[in-house]
């Protein structure tokens, strides 16, 4: 960068060098013509003041005038005199000058001289008896003058060109400087040193620098937890198949054995199952490139009171009852319910938002099921569906065991637990309220979590309500 710099730069004097020399050039010529045809003008007053016949001309100009070539010209065009040609001369009434001077008086021009063999500057005044009184010099003379200054000239540019490519260093390290301890410090917080223009974009490139080292940790701490996930069933189906196969268990413990395999291998399906889905969830997110709206830095959940997004939701879905999605996944759950001694119950009217029948159904049946799972024995599950100033609410509030306020910001994290025997002795994978934080985002939803220990806890979805 800095040599691309150095170069423009020094280009850039280069060429404003070369400019401003050949405007010099055109500048100087202009005035030296008409210094030269103002010198003519007054020569010629002053011939024709001391001079009335060819023959005078003759002896009193014999010697060169100034470097000035004099013609006498008489009215028919015929030469007289001319003071460097000797001989006669062709007519000269189709000369431009002479004819501008037969004309107004007077009249000049530039034209190259087939008798002098060079470039001249022509003036011709018209005398008192008709003739023409021409004076002439050859042009070559300015460049004579420029060649005499061009080595002061040259040698004057060669010392500003040294100068500018001196500057054109000092200019690109000072531009470029702040860049690079701006890219070699770009975790800093600061913004002392950086050029206000941009500090957009370097607070741009830090968020997304911070953003792939979360997600680079995410990752790990998510691969880590798989692995732990997984081997824990494999290792319990592995150890009851070693003692079935070994023989070391009784009849009486193989049945048992039996249901903990099952059970291990269930608890595995299921778990393959929630990270599948999440997966397909993350990819699903990353195509429609929507940011969950308002998301808590640590745990992606809306707290309560933050205001929502009023945009349509960016999603594949249709209009559809989120009522009957409640009551209906509040049905299929029921038995389980029993099992666990829970009542759970559906309440409210039919509400019309815009989503995905089969993501809403897994969002109501994992919120159902968690609390059913971390509940008290003789607990009670209420789901209502309402609206509520102009948004359509979905609740689901239990009289479970609560969360503890420190883990509250980090329930929605994959794989957290807050009991974890708790949660593998019920069959929970820590991925249900993962998966619901993702299909609350991909239909622009928010969600609000409120729970007290040994009270229960409430979870509310907001949707936009379907126009």
């Amino acid at each position: 960068m800095k040599k691309k710099i150095n170069i423009c730069l020094i280009l850039t004097v280069f060429v404003t060098l070369v400019a401003t020399l050949f405007i010099a050039v055109a500048i100087f010529r202009n005035m030296y013509k008409k210094q030269v045809l103002s010198e003519m003008s007054t020569y010629a007053a002053l011939i024709n003041s001391l001079t009335v016949s060819v023959e005078e001309l003759e002896e009193q100009y014999t010697e060169d005038v100034a470097g000035l070539r004099i013609t006498l010209i008489d009215a028919d065009g015929t030469v007289a005199y001319d003071s460097d040609v000797s001989g006669s001369l062709e007519n000269h009434a189709d000369r431009e000058e002479v004819q501008e001077a037969e004309a107004d008086g007077e009249g000049w021009t530039t034209r190259y001289s087939d008798s002098m063999n060079s470039e001249l500057y022509y003036y011709a005044v018209k005398l008192d008896d008709g003739s023409i009184l021409r004076i002439s010099r050859e042009e070559a003379s300015i460049w004579g003058i420029f060649t005499n200054t061009l080595k002061g000239i040259f040698g004057v540019g060669v010392m500003m060109l040294l100068v500018c490519m001196l500057l054109s260093r000092y200019i690109t390290a000072g531009i470029v400087n702040p860049i690079e301890r701006m890219a070699s410090n770009i975790d800093s917080a600061g913004t002392e040193g950086i050029y206000e223009e941009l500090v957009p974009f370097v607070m741009t490139i830090r968020k997304q620098h911070e953003d792939i080292l979360k997600s680079a940790k995410m990752r790990q701490e998510f691969t880590a937890n798989v692995s732990h996930e997984l081997k824990t069933p494999l290792t319990s189906i592995s150890g009851y198949a070693e003692l079935i196969e070994t023989g070391i268990a009784g009849e009486e413990d193989v049945q048992r054995f039996a249901h903990e395999i099952y059970r291990s291998a269930q608890r595995l399906l299921t778990l393959i199952n929630d990270i599948i889905r999440l997966s397909e969830l993350d990819a699903t997110e990353m195509r429609n490139q929507r940011l969950y709206q308002g998301e808590d830095a640590s745990s992606g959940v809306r707290q309560s009171g933050s205001e929502g997004d009023d945009g349509q939701p960016a999603l594949a879905g249709a209009a559809m009852d989120l009522y009957a999605a409640a009551d209906s996944c509040v049905e299929s759950v029921r038995l389980n319910a029993q099992r666990h001694g829970v009542q759970i119950q559906c309440s409210g009217q039919p509400c019309m938002i815009h989503g995905d029948r089969n993501m809403i159904d897994e969002l109501i049946c994992n919120l159902c099921d968690n609390a059913i799972r971390y509940n008290k024995p003789n607990g009670s599950v209420d789901v209502t569906v309402q609206e509520s100033g102009g948004r359509v609410m979905l609740r689901v509030k239990d009289t479970g065991i609560g969360i503890p306020e420190e883990s509250q910001s980090r329930v929605f994290e994959r794989f957290y637990c807050v009991d974890k025997s708790r949660s593998k002795s019920t069959g929970g994978t820590g991925l249900g309220l993962a998966i619901v934080k993702h299909i609350v985002a991909q239909h622009n939803a928010q969600i609000e979590l409120h729970s007290q220990v040994g009270v229960g806890t409430e979870i509310t979805v907001w949707f936009d309500k379907y126009k």
